[in-house]
């Protein structure tokens, strides 16, 4: 009531002055009552707009049970139907009509004061395409969570869309269409535009970290490989998918006691996500004292022709690392072009990681391969949304005799097998990327190297306990994010340091009270007049 006298609001508010868990406690009760999980959505984005520390409180105290519903698979068709669903501006659209203006832009949005932005073009949302302009949906729900997981304030957080049109013709066609209305820009003209938004954030936000998400694959790779020199920048599909996945990889070893230079990989989908699990792997393997021979044979990898051998025809630059030679490939009595099915029946894999976004593309013939060759397969369908994932747990669980060891990119149910009850662990990128966002703004990094990500994994793929492990989950409770976030980003601050690449703290006491005084709880300040 004081704050009310203050401010002349007296008798402009109902009589009831309620708390901030009353009120969250009536928001969740909104939720709940949607008819839809759509709806769900809308919802909880009107509530962001209208109140933000209440959409935080809330989303930090229910986590695993609105995670779906802000990220994926939800806000897939939040992206697809945006346009129609848009209500209040978010962030920035930045379209060619405004490469001339972008530092100006920047600057009207809090310039120097952003120290994290989630950047997408809109090519590849989630397994969905080109969404256009509804891309931007994709940066907000990454921002959410970094802000529920890992405590980063919004204030200093900016979701961008680079909208540079679109080959989605039913948005060019549609007149409710709110983005740049034109057909995507490609070639120099893109590069060009590229050049001009990471010049502005340079200038402008030079202490910020970028995450580029949900670009297509040779973008995905150029644009990273490009920039990662000059700003502090990583793309989550490419890193912070290998980082989860190479988590799970870890957690399972710690349950079968076999080391990694000793797996069989194949990967289903030569993509950004793909390349960047299969490179990581080879790094973590290096690391594990494995021989060049034999983490060049350990990974093998099929695109939508086939198995990768050298000189085959549509083996494009960035898959080139992954082609087998013709005396390697001949040595496993296999031929270019060879499928899933045959590589699995010769190869004999004791991990499938799938990345294509094709359902159903793990066939029962495959995975019962696998469960012929290995006692304890391991299997990741990776594919979001879950209309897209490469097989069901269900079914791979079905298949391998309950033997397998499954983890998802979207979330599942618990499975019923002969054994019990199986645990679907979700191979989430929250796991990683809140932390290791964290631990860069903290740790003021000029750059952010991809073994960073294998510390990430590492730290990961402790905090699974054994009672997770023995119900097959690869993963931890998403209702520990926040944790594991500050775990990580400590790690990360202090790898960080140690290579010269971020600040040093006088010891570990100080650097874990900057984490933690980094990290905000969403709770209401009092307000006084100014």
């Amino acid at each position: 009531m004081e704050e009310r006298d203050a401010f002349g609001l007296r008798g402009l508010l109902p009589a009831r002055v309620s708390t901030i868990e009353e009120q969250v406690d009536r928001e969740l009760r909104t939720v709940r009552s949607k008819g839809n999980e759509l709806d769900r959505f809308i919802g909880l984005i009107a509530l962001l707009d209208r109140n933000e520390t209440v959409f935080y409180r809330l989303l930090v105290e229910h986590l695993e049970e609105l995670m779906p519903t802000v990220y994926t698979p939800t806000v897939g068709l939040g992206c697809q139907r945006y346009s129609e669903i848009f209500r209040q501006p978010r962030g920035v659209w930045i379209t060619p009509d405004d490469v001339d203006h972008i530092p100006e832009i920047l600057r009207a949005v809090g310039g120097d004061r952003i120290r994290l932005m989630v950047v997408t073009d809109n090519e590849r949302i989630l397994g969905l395409g080109d969404l256009g302009a509804g891309g931007m949906g994709i940066s907000i729900g990454k921002l959410a969570l970094y802000i529920a997981g890992a405590g980063i304030h919004p204030s200093i957080t900016l979701p961008v869309s680079l909208d540079v049109g679109t080959t989605n013709q039913e948005l060019l066609d549609d007149p409710k269409y709110i983005g740049w209305r034109h057909e995507r820009i490609r070639g120099a003209a893109y590069d060009d535009f590229l050049e001009a938004f990471v010049s502005a954030v340079e200038q402008v936000c030079p202490r910020a970290v970028v995450q580029w998400e949900d670009f297509k694959q040779h973008n995905a790779i150029a644009v990273l490989d490009r920039y990662r020199g000059r700003i502090p920048s990583f793309n989550d599909d490419i890193q912070g998918t290998a980082g989860v996945a190479m988590a799970g990889i870890l957690a399972s070893l710690r349950r079968s006691g076999a080391t990694l230079p000793t797996q069989r990989l194949v990967f289903m989908g030569a993509g950004a996500a793909g390349i960047g699990i299969a490179r990581l792997v080879r790094s973590a393997m290096r690391e594990a004292g494995a021989d060049e021979r034999t983490v060049r044979r350990a990974v093998i990898m099929l695109d939508s022709r086939g198995l990768l051998v050298e000189g085959r025809q549509g083996v494009e630059a960035d898959k080139a690392e992954f082609a087998l030679t013709v005396d390697d490939a001949a040595g496993e009595g296999l031929v270019a072009g060879a499928s899933l099915e045959d590589v699995v029946g010769t190869f004999r894999p004791t991990i499938l990681v799938g990345t294509t976004g094709v359902p159903g593309i793990f066939s029962e013939r495959a995975i019962r391969g696998m469960a012929e060759g290995t006692e304890t397969p391991l299997v990741f369908p990776l594919s979001n949304p879950t209309s897209h994932s490469e097989a069901t747990p269900s079914d791979i669980l079905a298949w391998t005799d309950g033997r397998a060891l499954v983890a998802t990119g979207s979330p599942f149910d618990p499975v019923s097998t002969v054994g019990g009850e199986r645990l679907i662990g979700q191979a989430n990128n929250a796991f990683v990327f809140p932390g290791l966002g964290l631990g860069a703004i903290v740790g003021r990094v000029t750059s952010i190297p991809d073994h960073l990500f294998l510390t990430a994994a590492e730290e990961l793929a402790s905090t699974v306990g054994a009672d997770r492990l023995a119900a097959g989950a690869l993963y931890p409770p998403q209702s520990w994010l926040r944790e594991i976030s500050r775990r990580i980003a400590i790690r990360v601050v202090r790898e960080s340091a140690a290579e010269g690449i971020g600040r040093s703290f006088v010891d570990d006491g100080e650097l874990e009270r900057a984490v933690g005084d980094a990290m905000w709880f969403p709770d209401y300040l009092p307000y006084v007049p100014s």
